[in-house]
């Protein structure tokens, strides 16, 4: 495999990127003076495996129906089983166009309109989005902030169930805060869900994205007798989100037959470059090439928290998984429109606000790492002399 070289700097101006072109539209920070650090795609190519699965169907240049899926879930069987210890069957395998289609796809075949769906906020902003737009109720299950990193509660949540909820959707990693779930958090997780009669969905988009040191369970394998539905991409691991695809993996019969009832009713099928290149990434070479990111992403985390850490008042929570660091700037004092300003308007970096992620982010900002050293050092220069006054 040629080394990955996460130095480079692409530039993506221009390229219908969502992440760098429509930055000043939504944060008021221009792509030539501004650093993109929300949208959670990475700013570094895929695996060469992927880029030549690619050139090889242009050279073909045919692209019809796909006909075969043998060799895509013979990959996925493989990932699964050599990078995450899950013997995963052909038949569990569904393909969607993305996680938050997938997670569309739950809401619409496994709860009914006015169902509540349980949430461990904060948390991925796409699942209250999906949820409210099918017209079911979120219900807001608040992580607690214990020595500066999320915990579950499951006694304060308990006693925010009514009987309403049918569904609870956990994010593993979680997204954001970076926490990879223990074994008995995700026992907890599921005795939860029996308690309460919730079909348990895990969205484990950032499996791939583990810190040095940690170890993430898929939920199938830390609670084999739970039914559960496990929905997981190469998209988030490979940097290859624009081909929308993603894959539920339901091993339950009776929720995988209902499941199935509902992409039949919607005739959701994937696409042919979707396939391929998740076929192509899922391989040694793509394993090769997700060890060296995650070595380079640790290097980014630690300069990144090192830079924000030394300023008064901002607290970046302690990173075990994906690449999004969580900061808090509550420590300033400062009101939320008083700390943004500093951030788009004097660093000129744009970073997801915390309000979006739930009722407790609103103190926080989002920054995605996967982007070259040399702007991560940039954009930490930029926050210190933004917030030079605190220090």
């Amino acid at each position: 495999m040629t080394t990955p070289n996460f130095d480079e700097m692409i530039d993506r101006i221009g390229t219908h990127s969502a992440k760098w072109d429509a930055m000043e539209g939504i944060y008021g920070v221009s792509p030539q003076e501004g650093i993109a650090m929300w949208v959670a795609d990475m700013d570094f190519r895929p695996p060469a495996c992927v880029q030549r699965a690619v050139e090889a169907m242009a050279a073909h240049g045919v692209y019809g129906y796909w006909g075969d899926n043998s060799a895509y879930h013979a990959a996925i069987q493989w990932w699964m089983s050599n990078r995450h210890g899950w013997q995963v069957e052909p038949e569990w395998i569904f393909t969607t166009h993305g996680l938050v289609n997938g997670t569309g796809l739950c809401i619409d075949g496994f709860t009914k309109p006015g169902d509540a769906v349980v949430l461990m906020t904060p948390v991925y902003h796409a699942f209250a989005r999906t949820i409210k737009a099918a017209g079911r109720e979120v219900r807001e299950c608040s992580l607690a902030l214990e020595n500066g990193r999320y915990e579950m509660d499951f006694d304060a949540w308990d006693a925010q169930m009514t009987g309403n909820e049918t569904m609870l959707i956990l994010c593993s990693p979680h997204n954001p805060g970076g926490r990879v779930w223990s074994q008995a958090d995700l026992e907890a997780t599921a005795a939860f869900c029996c308690r309460h009669d919730l079909v348990l969905i895990s969205d484990e988009i950032h499996h791939d994205l583990v810190m040095p040191g940690h170890t993430h369970i898929p939920m199938p394998v830390a609670c084999p007798d739970q039914p559960v539905v496990m929905m997981s991409a190469t998209t988030k691991s490979f940097n290859i989100a624009g081909t929308h695809s993603g894959n539920v993996i339901i091993a339950d019969p009776a929720l995988r037959e209902r499941f199935a009832a509902r992409m039949m009713a919607l005739g959701i099928s994937p696409n042919n470059f979707g396939l391929a290149m998740a076929t192509a990434a899922y391989s040694p070479e793509g394993a090769a090439w997700i060890d060296a990111l995650k070595t380079y992403l640790d290097g980014n985390r630690q300069i990144f928290d090192a830079g924000v850490n030394a300023i008064p008042g901002l607290r970046s929570m302690p990173l075990e998984a994906t690449y999004l660091a969580w900061v808090d700037f509550s420590g300033t004092g400062m009101a939320i429109a008083d700390f943004t300003a500093r951030v788009e308007k004097d660093a000129k970096i744009a970073a997801n606000h915390g309000e979006t992620f739930g009722q407790d982010g609103a103190s926080f900002l989002r920054f995605n790492l996967a982007t070259p050293r040399a702007r991560v050092q940039e954009a930490v220069d930029r926050l210190q002399a933004a917030f030079s006054d605190l220090q």
